[in-house]
């Protein structure tokens, strides 16, 4: 397929690519540490007053590639039976995993979240209970299991949103909000757009505070490198406070490509497990919706593929320019199509033109670009968007970054690697 438009690309050469290691801080707590630390962390006031002996605890766990987040649920789970209470997992992931209850428990699978992992049940369910209305009368749902159970702890990652800011973006409120809501209670937030979503997440979350028994959250955020830099326990009357002051912290360790800017960003695989929007946005740049900003800065993207934890939502990879037939092979239709209804964004989920091989998509995408120095593109490869320790750049670049301390170049410039179905090989991150 595609031959003529192959035939074309012949003539777009491409440039030499070297490898780079991107330094950033790596303060962080090791895995072996996370479940005396978050015990140590909740074995004080007010959360050991809070469970209580037969108690039945609901523990969120939602749709994203948290790091360590069997350990920390499990975590969690060992506090509250060591309180002499019942705890149980509940997915709070809104509509992911196709709206079906086993579609999200099949998503905490592949997290590696399992009754027999965690130690408790995990109960899937869609079905929602009204607990009351926010501020402007809007009916407020949450997860009825999770609303007729003695206690609520959320269990979420601080982090930014990908199309829309506000002093609380992704994090304890949206989690209770659009996660715990599920697809109801996601679209009902959505109604209005991402234009409202900066005042409506807190809204709602206020109003389950005030109606539901949120007793308090566990909240991870994360390094540049995809590891637990911290941990912080949060009151269920302090999250108003505290979340916002988290999320400064989220945007200070977030990871980022540190060339400003580029003519072509090639990812290699793309889905929600990486980010809500399949390619973070404040990574590359290119946002589906005017509320956000951030990014390299570039004329097109490249998808090469779609990570198989995500099950089939590469959500967002409407937003680059270009694809591989391997890609689109994979996407699941209707997980994507449901994500996009919910949340009143369709542009996530168009299909861009699709080459036979990531030498194709790449050169199509290249040849797409204007004003620029034809003789010394610039092409930066990234893994994903969620680990960007090493990543490839152009020889374009090599110059400008060769003294730079943030950077250390692990190979001189060489041609990509193609092999013989025209395809690179996907080990940048390791």
């Amino acid at each position: 397929m595609n031959d003529k438009a192959a035939a074309l690309l012949k003539k777009v050469e491409l440039p030499k690519m070297f490898r780079v290691r991107q330094v950033f801080d790596r303060s962080h707590i090791e895995p072996e540490e996370i479940p005396a630390y978050i015990e140590n962390m909740l074995n004080n006031a007010p959360y050991t007053s809070k469970i209580k002996s037969g108690m039945r605890i609901a523990i969120t766990a939602g749709s994203r590639g948290i790091a360590n987040v069997p350990i920390i649920t499990k975590a969690i789970a060992d506090f509250v039976k060591s309180r002499g209470a019942q705890p149980f997992v509940v997915p709070a992931m809104g509509s992911h995993g196709g709206a079906t209850a086993e579609g999200q428990r099949e998503v905490l699978r592949g997290y590696g979240i399992t009754e027999e992992s965690i130690g408790c049940p995990i109960i899937s369910s869609m079905e929602v209970k009204k607990i009351g209305v926010n501020e402007e009368g809007m009916d407020v749902f949450i997860d009825k299991n999770a609303a007729e159970a003695d206690g609520i702890i959320v269990s979420c990652r601080v982090k930014p949103h990908t199309s829309f800011r506000g002093p609380f973006e992704s994090g304890i409120m949206k989690m209770m909000t659009i996660g715990l809501g599920k697809q109801i209670g996601a679209e009902t937030c959505h109604k209005a757009g991402f234009k409202y979503m900066a005042k409506y997440v807190p809204m709602f979350g206020k109003a389950i505070i005030e109606n539901a028994s949120i007793m308090f959250a566990v909240a991870t955020i994360e390094n540049a490198y995809d590891q637990t830099a911290e941990l912080v326990a949060v009151d269920s009357c302090d999250i108003y406070d505290t979340e916002p002051e988290l999320l400064k912290r989220a945007f200070a360790n977030m990871p980022r490509i540190l060339v400003p800017s580029c003519e072509v960003l090639v990812v290699d695989e793309c889905g929600k497990y990486f980010s809500g929007n399949g390619m973070d946005p404040n990574i590359s740049g290119k946002f589906p919706t005017p509320y956000a900003s951030g990014g390299i800065e570039n004329q097109h993207i490249v998808v090469l593929d779609t990570d198989e934890a995500s099950h089939g939502n590469a959500q967002g990879i409407g937003l680059a320019s270009a694809t591989t037939l391997r890609a689109v092979k994979k996407l699941d239709l209707d997980a994507m199509y449901v994500n996009a209804i919910t949340c009143k964004m369709l542009r996530g989920c168009e299909i861009p033109p699709f080459m036979n091989n990531d030498r194709e998509a790449i050169q199509i995408a290249l040849a797409m670009c204007v004003d620029y120095d034809t003789a010394a593109p610039r092409i930066v490869r990234i893994p994903n968007t969620l680990h960007l320790e090493h990543i490839m750049l152009s020889e374009a670049y090599y110059e400008q970054v060769k003294n730079d301390p943030n950077f250390i170049i692990e190979s001189e410039p060489a041609p990509f690697d193609f092999n013989a179905d025209g395809n690179l090989a996907f080990d940048l991150d390791k």
